[in-house]
């Protein structure tokens, strides 16, 4: 019987231990401040260290719950998703978030087995109009909203 018995959780925790343990690595040139004065290391030490005993539990589990061997039928799916992030990447300064993000999630749904185009439609419009509240009015990134060509 093979150590290993939940593959997903082993390397679900592995990445998680390996992303925490670079935030950490990181932000160690960062002063840390206090939980009243937080510094520009604070957020990413803790939260470095919250993904790294995540990480941690989840190896742990995959020790103790059985589960089939990961496997990968296709790598349709996923090459359309990060096809669809780089997209994005790629048309945000020049499209705006609103084109960019509908293009987005439009391109990213054909990678489901269930896609329905209506829907894809809707969560579209929906999650571009969230983007554009969080992201452009919220935290007041510096990316245009439409197209520059467009608005001027």
């Amino acid at each position: 019987m093979a150590l290993i018995r939940h593959p997903k959780d082993f390397w679900a925790g592995v990445f998680f231990i390996a992303v925490g343990t670079a935030a950490i690595v990181i932000a160690l040139d960062y002063a840390m401040g206090t939980a009243g004065r937080m510094g520009p290391g604070y957020f990413p030490r803790w939260l470095g260290g919250i993904m790294v005993g995540i990480g941690a539990l989840l190896v742990l589990r995959s020790f103790r719950l059985q589960a089939d061997k990961i496997q990968f039928p296709t790598f349709r799916p996923l090459l359309i998703v990060l096809g669809s992030v780089f997209l994005f990447a790629v048309t945000v300064n020049w499209a705006g978030l609103v084109l960019s993000t509908i293009l987005l999630v439009l391109a990213s749904s054909v990678a489901s087995h269930e896609y329905r185009w209506k829907e894809s439609i809707v969560a579209a419009i929906a999650l571009a109009v969230f983007v554009v509240l969080a992201f452009r009015w919220g935290l007041q990134l510096q990316l245009p909203t439409w197209p520059p060509a467009l608005v001027g």
